[in-house]
């Protein structure tokens, strides 16, 4: 049971490092084609990093669930749980910078209001 769990989390540290080089790369085809498109570098790149931000977290997120099983399943000492909570601390902290700066908010504030289409401004009455 153990060498199946074992393989298990290797394949989801697997998963983790092909999503962020996967993200990465699919982000970085992706900005050079809009680039190319419509030359607004700002914009562009913008939209670029929170590719590459979205990339990071999900691989972040895969290799802690790895994490996580091997440790719990396979290892669960006092010594093995301790360093996984540092790692899954360090993973969190990341995650949530990265969020943060994707989001350009905390996550308890509420989004800005978007602006709406439907001609929403303010009535102009006959008075």
């Amino acid at each position: 049971m153990k060498d199946i769990i074992e393989v298990i989390g290797e394949a989801l540290d697997f998963a983790g490092v092909v999503a962020i080089a996967a993200g990465t790369l699919i982000a970085s085809v992706v900005f050079g084609l809009r680039w190319l498109r419509t030359r607004d570098v700002a914009e562009v790149y913008r939209l670029y990093r929170q590719g590459v931000g979205r990339a990071i977290l999900l691989g972040l997120e895969l290799l802690v669930a790895a994490d996580i099983i091997r440790t719990v399943a396979v290892s669960p000492t006092f010594q093995s749980v301790g360093v996984l909570a540092v790692i899954v601390a360090v993973r969190t902290f990341l995650s949530f910078s990265l969020q943060v700066e994707l989001e350009g908010r905390l996550p308890w504030r509420p989004p800005p209001p978007q602006p709406s289409s439907a001609g929403g401004g303010p009535a102009h009455g006959s008075g």
